[in-house]
């Protein structure tokens, strides 16, 4: 018999879903962390004071950088906030004779300096913080970004699929919202499911389609390269910057850029996020503005030029394209920069729904079709595997996040690689978290991955108040309530990770009469109703 309309959209639902659910899962996960990587990158360096005056970290930071690179094509100083650790510079060493220009230096730790809060070289513990969870949610780890990205965007498209078809399937859907049945088995997980669908529908699909649109050039090249030739024209009109001007060889002193910045923001008319100088010392040398992300909607922020010696603006950028522009509202949109304390609290919370809206969906899948095995016990084997990723995953992954945050408190803070072991600690836990969901029971896997987890997080705020001298009581009475923020929602977290796991224990499936086949001679014999 064939399917109708809404029963092939619940197959195309339930596999779209399904098969790259487990990837959906890391990328909500990382996600949502993100959205306070400001805040995580401040946590986890506790040693680094709060910033009070960022004119006088621009005026450290360019005493250092002109005494450190005197001689460099570029420099790169962030103009920073409240919100930020310090300002993270570099700089772009003079291109050898017969090499491209470019920021060759900027992933080298020689090319690169972190200035704190009093305008001086900070001396803070090597970790990626906030970095790793933003860079993690669409490059993943431990391979090629190109396939990563690919991975993440496919992904992301079958997250598309699912959540159409998702609104096209459950016809009540608005009106399950307000229905949670607690103890009922299946249709008490689809309750749950539709809960956390429904209630940050507006930002699933907001966050999925404009996650494609982040990765469009990748995903979508076609276009590009029908009508360019050359990536750099494709670059030059997406992202206009000033006619570059040769180097003159005469020296020339650099201005003040506190100058240029209060400029700019008068200009402007918003704060600054960023100074790029071509050429400091040079005759020629030019300081380019760029406007606050979190200043506007659209990620394509004004810039504006200014002659590096004598501080006269010589260039602004010209308002962008339509295409441009929508481009870069879709993008600012998904990122979330522009967002104060209060949006992003949203954001999160909306991620952590839609965590919960993909966690729930792959144990609806195993649920419900354990009631429809002949033996629940003795389940095939394309189930069990499915049941033990998903333990493997759900448990395992957060596992290894609260691991991560142990790791930046109780590792040494002079070994060597340490940032890296932060990130490698994650991944070894949650290695070890797999394993453990392969070879033993789930439902005991289940109540120990999450119980453990809770522990870590509720714990570690306490360590903080005797180890640190940011501990959420300090921060409290300093009035930082990111910092105590960071703990509190810890602690939040673990006692829900608890509170799961006491339930997952306690929790005991309703005996289900094995189904037997019926004979050829039990059929006929069947009274007819």
């Amino acid at each position: 018999m064939s399917k109708g309309f809404r029963q092939s959209q619940a197959f195309l639902h339930t596999w779209s879903g399904m098969l790259l659910g487990w990837i959906l899962f890391l990328v909500f996960v990382a996600g949502s962390l993100a959205f306070w990587r400001e805040g995580l990158n401040r946590w986890t360096r506790p040693e680094l004071a709060r910033i009070e005056q960022p004119m006088r970290v621009l005026a450290g930071s360019q005493a250092f950088i002109a005494k450190t690179a005197p001689d460099a094509k570029s420099w790169f100083i962030p103009i920073v906030t409240d919100r930020m650790p310090g300002a993270q510079l570099f700089w772009v060493p003079q291109p050898k004779p017969g090499e491209a220009t470019g920021r060759r230096g900027r992933g080298r730790r020689d090319t690169q300096a972190l200035i704190g809060a009093d305008g001086q070289v900070a001396h803070a513990r090597d970790t990626r913080g906030g970095e790793f969870f933003y860079r993690f949610h669409f490059d993943l780890h431990y391979m090629p970004v190109i396939w990563a990205r690919w991975i993440v965007g496919f992904a992301t498209m079958m997250m598309l699929v699912a959540i159409l078809t998702g609104i096209v399937t459950h016809k009540k859907i608005f009106k399950d919202f307000f229905t949670l049945r607690r103890a009922k088995g299946q249709r008490s997980w689809l309750d749950g499911h539709n809960a956390t669908a429904v209630l940050a529908l507006p930002f699933h699909l907001m966050i999925t389609y404009t996650g494609l649109v982040t990765l469009m050039a990748l995903l979508m090249p076609w276009a590009v390269v029908a009508n360019y030739t050359d990536e750099r024209v494709v670059a030059a009109a997406l992202f206009p910057s000033a006619a570059a001007v040769e180097r003159t060889g005469r020296p020339a002193p650099l201005i003040d850029l506190r100058r240029v910045a209060a400029d700019a923001e008068r200009r402007l008319g918003a704060p600054a996020s960023f100074i790029e100088v071509s050429d400091p010392g040079d005759a020629a040398a030019r300081v380019t503005v760029s406007q606050s992300f979190g200043s506007m909607l659209s990620s394509r922020t004004p810039r504006l030029a200014y002659d590096g010696v004598s501080g006269r603006l010589v260039w602004r950028s010209p308002m962008p394209g339509a295409a441009a522009e929508t481009a870069g509202v879709m993008i600012g949109l998904h990122a979330g920069r522009f967002a104060g304390y209060g949006g992003r609290w949203l954001y999160f919370l909306c991620g952590v729904a839609g965590t919960l809206m993909v966690a729930s969906g792959l144990v609806l899948w195993t649920v419900k079709r354990r009631e429809r095995l002949p033996d629940p016990t003795r389940p095939h084997f394309g189930f069990r595997l499915v049941e033990r990723l998903n333990v493997a995953v759900i448990g395992g992954f957060p596992l290894g996040v609260a691991a991560f945050f142990w790791a930046n408190r109780v590792m040494p803070v002079d070994l060597g690689g340490r940032a890296e072991w932060e990130v490698n600690t994650l991944f070894i836990v949650w290695a070890m978290s797999a394993v453990l969901a392969l070879v033993a029971k789930p439902r005991f896997v289940w109540s120990l991955l999450f119980a453990t987890t809770g522990v870590l997080l509720v714990v570690l705020p306490f360590y903080d108040i005797v180890a640190t001298d940011r501990g959420i009581l300090d921060m409290l009475a300093r009035g930082d309530l990111v910092i105590a923020g960071i703990d509190a929602t810890m602690g939040v977290f673990g006692i829900s990770f608890l509170a799961v796991a006491h339930r997952v224990a306690r929790h005991r499936p309703s005996a289900k009469r094995v189904r037997k086949p019926r004979s050829a001679e039990a059929r006929v014999l069947e009274p007819a109703e």
